[in-house]
């Protein structure tokens, strides 16, 4: 028997879907992100991959390509904070702590020499996504990273 699902999770359901994510780097060109519940609706799961890199070389073909990227995010029913779980191509996994209430995605993680902050804001008609990814190497001065925007694809 699967447990019911807990309530807070409903907040994740605007996030369901396919999206065009365009990051504002120079030389780097969109890709696509999708948001999916698994079965029970307990995880939202993360896919975000690229058909090809922007000079037309097949993503598989580009060493140190970040994509393919993974993430499992999960629910704390003590904080109402959820957890991500985040791997990608290159062999990097990490853990973020998240939050996403009244239209605003925060996304962030405390490690050693490299912290980092997500900070997303929902349109009201909740097509698109304005964020940017921030990083600090002592938790206390923080740098752009770089921007990016999330666009819902239709269907």
């Amino acid at each position: 028997m699967v447990a019911e699902r807990h309530p807070a999770l409903a907040r994740l359901d605007v996030l369901v879907g396919r999206w065009t994510v365009r990051p504002q780097v120079d030389g780097v060109g969109p890709a696509w992100t999708e948001f999916a519940w698994q079965p029970g609706g307990l995880f939202l799961t993360q896919v975000t991959d690229v058909d090809e890199i922007p000079d037309g070389t097949p993503r598989q073909w580009r060493e140190n390509a970040p994509f393919p990227m993974w993430s499992l995010i999960g629910l704390d029913d003590a904080t109402s904070e959820f957890t991500m779980l985040y791997a990608d191509a290159r062999g990097v996994h990490r853990v973020y702590r998240m939050t996403f209430a009244d239209g605003r995605w925060r996304i962030w993680r405390e490690a050693p020499g490299f912290n980092q902050r997500f900070t997303g804001t929902l349109s009201a008609d909740g097509n698109t996504i304005d964020a940017r990814w921030e990083m600090s190497k002592d938790g206390v001065t923080w740098d752009l990273d770089f921007a990016l925007s999330y666009t819902r694809q239709p269907g």
